[in-house]
């Protein structure tokens, strides 16, 4: 259903995304620069490094942790079990730092050791039960496996590749030093095959050349898995992260309480609660003049009548509007609409209402959207878009202001974002300098519960 307010609405074109990329253009495909890049070589590096790396994780979490399990059986078990985690937790620290300077990965740091009590008694039982203490030292036992599979398969390839690349060039060793036609290619008892005239050596060189090409992806795939690896077993688990953004969401929808909260204190003490010690003197005024002038008594109670009607409806906007209630987002964002500065479009497509909760964060986003448009776009007009995909509620706000919104400046819209993100919603922000302005925001989907 659509509903259009004032006169005259429309739009400046286009979705207003820069057109610069950023991206460099290269005169060479990148299947035959990528053996000259940089990126290459150090991933290339990184698998040099990972043997000898991999070795010395190897030797010392199978050491530590074998002493330690032979130790059980005494008291000496538990700290040399728990160092063992911990120099684990340490390594992995150094692969976190390995992994981002050679291969561009930042891995956040895993959850910290959380300490019910204090002393080495409490550091070794935190260490022991921390997932991310062995997590790290699963990390460094499959390490060393792959890391001599990744070595010698990216060196064998490499080296026969320059090798045979390179073959025009070097391929006069042979009958010099050697005592043969060039590089041998078969042979037994009998007969014997060499790559020693122009046609073979052209060939080997071409091959060579295939296999130079191809090493530069071939290590791309290899370090792959060291990627999945890394960020799987020494990053954050999935549930620790997911803590960690509940915790900060419970933070937010505190603070926003509290600002809620005071807001509607604010209101109360500088709009209605003035209105009514107003309304309260004219009402005394009217009751004295009520026996000399009913007339002007009357024009005093009118009067007071309108103010009465102003305090209760600027008090209302602040608070869960009773059409919102009663008629659902159409209604009420339509209300919202009609006082606006500007006229506004509004088009609700829902089958169904969502959850009043949602409903309520819905319409609370688009009221304060549309008073942006109405305080700092200058626009002309304006539209509001809800719609559902799937499991998300979709809000759209457009208007064909001045542009220049930012939601990371500080501004009401950050606030804005920090309440959507506390039920895991989403806002977006594009709003180029000369507009047009498309805020967009996503809110998750749920269902009214049933009661009853």
């Amino acid at each position: 259903m659509a509903t259009e307010y004032g006169q005259g609405y429309g739009l400046g074109s286009g979705s207003g995304f820069p057109g610069h990329t950023g991206e460099r253009h290269h005169r060479l495909p990148a299947g035959l620069r990528a053996p000259f890049e940089a990126r290459s070589w150090r991933e290339f590096g990184y698998v040099l490094v990972g043997l000898p790396v991999g070795i010395l994780l190897f030797t010392y979490a199978v050491t530590m942790v074998s002493l330690g399990a032979g130790l059980l059986v005494t008291f000496l078990g538990v700290p040399v079990l728990a160092a063992a985690l911990a120099g684990c937790r340490g390594f992995g620290a150094m692969e976190r730092a390995r992994a981002r300077a050679l291969l561009g990965l930042r891995v956040s740091e895993p959850e910290p050791l959380r300490l019910k009590k204090q002393g080495a008694m409490g550091w070794m039982g935190a260490v022991l039960k921390s997932g991310a203490s062995w997590r790290s030292l699963l990390y460094a036992v499959l390490q060393f496996p792959w890391s001599v599979f990744s070595f010698v398969v990216a060196v064998n390839v490499w080296a026969f590749g320059w090798a045979m690349l390179t073959y025009p060039l070097w391929f006069w060793v042979f009958p010099m030093y050697a005592g043969q036609d060039g590089l041998q290619l078969y042979g037994d008892e009998t007969h014997r095959v060499y790559l020693d005239n122009p046609f073979e050596i052209a060939v080997t060189a071409l091959v060579g050349l295939l296999f130079t090409l191809a090493t530069p992806w071939l290590v791309r795939a290899l370090t792959t898995v060291d990627r999945v690896m890394v960020h799987g077993l020494l990053g954050p688990s999935r549930l620790a992260t997911r803590v960690v953004e509940l915790e900060s969401d419970r933070g937010v929808v505190v603070d926003t309480a509290a600002a809620d909260l005071r807001r509607i204190e604010r209101d109360l003490h500088d709009g209605a609660q003035a209105r009514l010690v107003n309304l309260a003197m004219d009402l005394g005024l009217a009751k004295e003049k009520l026996k000399e002038d009913p007339r002007a008594a009357a024009v005093m109670v009118g009067e007071a009548h309108g103010e009465v009607k102003t305090a209760l409806r600027d008090l209302a906007r602040g608070i869960h509007p009773a059409v919102l209630t009663d008629r659902g987002l159409d209604a009420a964002l339509s209300s919202v609409a009609s006082r606006c500065t500007v006229p506004v479009r509004v088009e609700v497509d829902l089958a169904e209402r969502p959850a009043s909760a949602i409903e309520g964060i819905a319409y609370f986003t688009v009221s304060e959207l549309l008073q942006n448009v109405s305080k700092h776009a200058r626009a002309t007009s304006a539209a509001v878009e809800v719609w559902r995909v799937e499991n998300r509620l979709m809000l759209q706000v457009v208007d064909n202001g001045v542009g220049g919104a930012d939601a990371s400046a500080g501004s009401g819209l950050a606030g804005l974002a920090e309440r959507l993100d506390a039920v895991d919603g989403i806002l977006v922000v594009d709003s180029p300098a000369g507009g047009p302005t498309r805020i967009t925001a996503e809110l998750p989907w749920r269902n009214e519960p049933l009661t009853g």
